[in-house]
C-alpha cells in the first residue's frame, strides 16, 4: 500500500552556519531528513503561534468608551 503523494513546493533559504550544524546533528541523531525536520518544526511553531493568539484574544478586555 503506497502513501498518498503530498503536494510539495521547493524553497531556498539562507540560515546561519551554526544553526545548520545544529540541524544536521539533530537529523543525524533522530534519523529524519532535513525536509521532515524543518516541516515539523515550522508547523509546530506556526500552530503554537496561532494558539497563543487565540489565548490572547480571550484574555483581552473590551475597551470602555
Amino acid at each position: 500500500m503506497s502513501r498518498d503523494k503530498k503536494e510539495k513546493t521547493p524553497i531556498s533559504l539562507r540560515i546561519e552556519t551554526v544553526l545548520l550544524e545544529k540541524l544536521n546533528e539533530f537529523c543525524d541523531n533522530s534519523g529524519q531528513s532535513k525536509t521532515v525536520a524543518i516541516e515539523r518544526a515550522l508547523s509546530k511553531y506556526i500552530d503554537d503561534y496561532w494558539e497563543e493568539q487565540k489565548l490572547l484574544e480571550k484574555t483581552k478586555k473590551p475597551d470602555k468608551t
